[in-house]
């Protein structure tokens, strides 16, 4: 037995995980329906953005974390647990007033969802569990906040 760690290791700071889970790993844990609500989103994200992608442990709260970055910049993370999925946006101090900008062509949920999100000194934490998409219009909205649509 060598005195390797199985699993995970470490890089820069972030836990990385060594073993990506599948998608029937994925499937398992989030369950059918989630598991189709995981991919759309990923697939409307992918469809906007060309980024790099990992897979993180999901620390206290949540099993996994899979992370869209560019340029050393979080866009968004997806969060999954047993039969839970989040999908978090940290909105910075400028961000911030450019959500208040948008707030009218947004859905009362996702307006809820963010008012009642912790603000921390790096930014505002919104947090959405979505178990289908009819929110995903007004997440984009939120990402273009982040960073404009950079695929065609």
């Amino acid at each position: 037995m060598s005195g390797k760690p199985v699993g995970i290791f470490i890089c820069g700071g972030d836990t990385m995980l060594e073993n990506i889970p599948t998608q029937l790993t994925l499937k398992e844990l989030l369950g059918e329906s989630l598991f189709e609500v995981w991919k759309e989103l990923c697939a409307a994200i992918d469809e906007k953005y060309e980024m790099e992608r990992s897979w993180n442990t999901g620390g206290k709260k949540w099993t996994y974390e899979y992370k869209y970055r560019r340029g050393g910049k979080t866009l968004c993370c997806l969060y999954a647990k047993s039969n839970c999925m989040g999908f978090m946006i940290i909105f910075g101090k400028d961000e911030r007033t450019k959500f208040e900008d948008i707030r009218g062509i947004l859905s009362e949920a996702v307006c809820r969802r963010y008012d009642e999100a912790k603000t921390y000194r790096d930014g505002k934490w919104v947090m959405f569990e979505p178990t289908n998409t009819a929110e995903f219009d007004d997440y984009m909205k939120l990402l273009a906040i982040k960073r404009k649509p950079n695929r065609k």
